[in-house]
């Protein structure tokens, strides 16, 4: 058993001294970690706030069909694109004047949102959003890792950050039904701005600021490298997502490959690089990355397909729809506070390989659903899920920061952040695009031949656009189209429950070597094992 001589992770290595303990967190930093949730639960507000608000703006700005997709995604897009440029920037220029100058952009950004008179207007406001937004989550994971030095307090910290954004996005519904029946669309965005005034006061005062020592100069090359990574791969598997792998998604997608190879070969070249890849040469780093990325797959596959089956074949409405997730959600924020507890006393291999279990076991329910729309059990197999979710992003996130070195606690950040955009965007075009195959394949047979041809496509297209004809469809139909949805349902959470069960063997196996947290937790991560 050798430790490693690597300078990026030597600062984890055990060794024969007797360590000196790492000095606990006092009230400051705690009620600080109060104010780096905030941007966190915005972030998961905004989304969640969309898609109730799209319909509204739609009727008012008009826009076409593809704008109304960019309305949707460009926000994604920009956030995806700029997270490892804006979590080496924050090492750079310092993390909580990063964080405070990103949320005043997301405030502007929010107004102008709010007001925008045209769909192109609002589509500019959004990727503005998406670009502040970029700026807010690497720095704050960053910031918890200076506040928070002792290994068990970072971990519940990071546990506790974790699940803020997953409380956002469940109260995004409520939020966005009670602002929408009593104001207008815009009023969506102005959530906002109390938040950043809240925050623009508070951060000076119990926030620390950090930046990274003779971290040089941004390689301004490098920033357009990694968006022409990032961009065209996540652009090519939203397209997937939508109309199946044609033409333009395969040729994203290669161009993001080819770009991402030139991103690696640039970064191992200079003296100061965007992202430092041998922060990949620690495989607690790495295999967290891998759980979190595989593990976000069949978690946006999830999220994509209980929302339309709550919907189109329960029949709910998106607000109630919205209600539903609530004790997902809460199974979340459990995982995501208990699991760092649990990993004080048992190892943080078991801890997720036993959540990525009940995620497996969450899923099976999912797929034992009918189209006769159980509730019941779709929440319980959900909720499931979603505590798993919440213990890989407590546990994942904590291993990804505490593997690296303060100064690239930004750039760590920002990687664990893209692996779970990314992981979301593949899950949705991945399973997403199986339920829509299989759903094409079982309502082919079930199409009657007498169909108008106009009516035919609309029921063979997708069970939306089937429930928005409905009225004009023989007796019937509808019920053979939500069946048909559903055995595509089943497959995809069939085979999400079998990445998961992989999964938790994958962790039990590379992550072995990581102690309890707080007792060798992160100092053996970086051990050299023979």
């Amino acid at each position: 058993m050798n430790t490693t001589s690597d300078p990026l992770t030597a600062d984890h290595a055990t060794t024969s001294v007797t360590r000196v303990p790492k000095p606990l967190a006092g009230a400051r930093e705690w009620a600080g970690l109060a104010v780096l949730a905030l941007p966190t639960i915005l972030l998961g507000l905004d989304v969640t706030l969309m898609y109730l608000a799209l319909p509204a703006l739609a009727s008012d700005l008009q826009p076409s069909s593809t704008q109304a997709l960019w309305i949707m995604d460009a926000y994604g897009f920009m956030i995806a694109g700029f997270l490892i440029t804006m979590g080496t920037l924050g090492d750079r220029v310092g993390r909580r004047r990063l964080l405070m100058i990103g949320a005043v952009a997301f405030g502007a950004a929010s107004v102008l949102a709010a007001y925008s008179t045209s769909a192109a207007m609002l589509i500019a406001a959004r990727a503005a959003l998406g670009v502040a937004g970029a700026t807010l989550m690497p720095s704050t994971l960053a910031l918890i890792s200076n506040m928070f030095a002792d290994a068990r307090q970072r971990a519940l910290a990071i546990g506790v950050w974790a699940t803020m954004f997953a409380l956002g996005m469940a109260a995004g519904p409520v939020v966005g039904g009670v602002l929408l029946e009593h104001f207008w669309w815009g009023s969506a965005f102005l959530v906002a701005v109390p938040v950043v005034a809240i925050l623009l006061v508070a951060a000076p005062v119990l926030l620390p600021e950090y930046r990274a020592p003779q971290s040089g100069q941004l390689d301004l090359f490098s920033v357009v490298l990694s968006l022409a990574a990032t961009l065209p791969a996540i652009y090519g598997l939203k397209e997937s997502a939508k109309d199946g792998l044609g033409t333009e998604p395969i040729a994203a997608l290669v161009a993001g490959m080819v770009f991402a190879v030139w991103f690696v070969h640039r970064q191992r070249c200079l003296a100061n690089p965007l992202l430092d890849m041998r922060l990949f040469t620690n495989r607690a780093f790495s295999a967290a990355l891998l759980i979190l990325l595989f593990g976000l797959v069949g978690v946006g596959g999830a999220m994509l397909l209980v929302t339309q089956y709550l919907q189109l074949v329960a029949g709910l409405s998106p607000l109630a729809a919205g209600l539903f997730m609530g004790p997902p959600a809460l199974a979340m924020l459990v995982g995501g506070i208990a699991s760092p507890l649990i990993s004080r006393r048992i190892r943080p291999s078991f801890v997720v390989a036993g959540a990525l279990a009940l995620s497996a076991t969450g899923y099976f329910l999912l797929a034992q659903l009918d189209s006769s729309g159980g509730i019941t059990l779709l929440v319980a197999g959900f909720s499931l899920v979603y505590l798993g979710l919440g213990t890989i992003a407590a546990l994942g996130t904590d291993l990804v920061v505490s593997a690296a070195p303060a100064p690239k606690a930004g750039s760590a950040s920002a990687m664990s952040e893209m692996v779970q955009e990314l992981g979301i965007a593949m899950g949705v075009a991945i399973l997403g695009s199986l339920t829509t195959a299989l759903y094409h394949y079982r309502i082919a047979d079930q199409i009657p031949g007498h169909l108008p041809n106009e009516l035919s496509r609309g029921v063979s297209d997708s069970l939306w656009a089937a429930s928005e004809i409905a009225n004009q469809l023989p007796d019937g139909l509808l019920v053979e189209a939500r069946a048909a949805f559903t055995f595509g349902f089943s497959i995809a959470n069939l085979a999400s429950a079998a990445v998961a069960i992989i999964l938790a063997i994958l962790s039990t196996v590379a992550l072995r070597y990581i102690g309890v947290i707080g007792i060798d937790a992160h100092d053996c991560s970086a051990r050299d094992v023979d």
